[in-house]
């Protein structure tokens, strides 16, 4: 199954280890699932795990071995900007990933995009994953 995490999942995996987000992406860097990335998103990743408001929660150390990792596992995918409406055009690079690469975009946004079946919150793809496991 491939996966595309909005940034804001990264984030919360990473200042709530026991949460949801945390989860998944465990199981996205222990190779459970095929995490699509391109540029945009990996810049994306960077600029917001960077930001100094979480620099004494979120170590450096963590951060670069997770860019390490997605380095490793995670699949490129080009993909040309759609004209589909979206509430914020900074997820459009989400949106368009997992479009082109036929994957499930994790966000804790939803109300952000389009009521679509590949768009996952959290919840919902934990409770899809445990479904698909039954």
């Amino acid at each position: 199954m491939k996966v595309v995490l909005d940034t804001n999942v990264v984030v919360s995996a990473f200042l709530s280890p026991g949460g949801k987000p945390a989860v998944i992406l465990k199981e996205v860097l222990h190779g459970s699932f095929d995490i699509c990335i391109n540029t945009a998103i990996l810049v994306e990743y960077e600029q917001v795990l960077s930001r100094v408001k979480f620099s004494e929660r979120i170590s450096l150390s963590s951060i670069q071995r997770f860019f390490e990792i997605l380095y490793e596992i995670g699949i490129k995918i080009d993909c040309v900007p759609s004209s589909t409406v979206l509430h914020d055009e900074a997820d459009r690079m989400f949106y368009d990933t997992a479009k082109a690469a036929k994957a499930i975009l994790i966000t804790g946004n939803k109300k952000h995009y389009p009521d679509e079946s590949f768009i996952q919150d959290p919840a919902g793809f934990i409770s899809l994953l445990q479904d698909m496991r039954r």
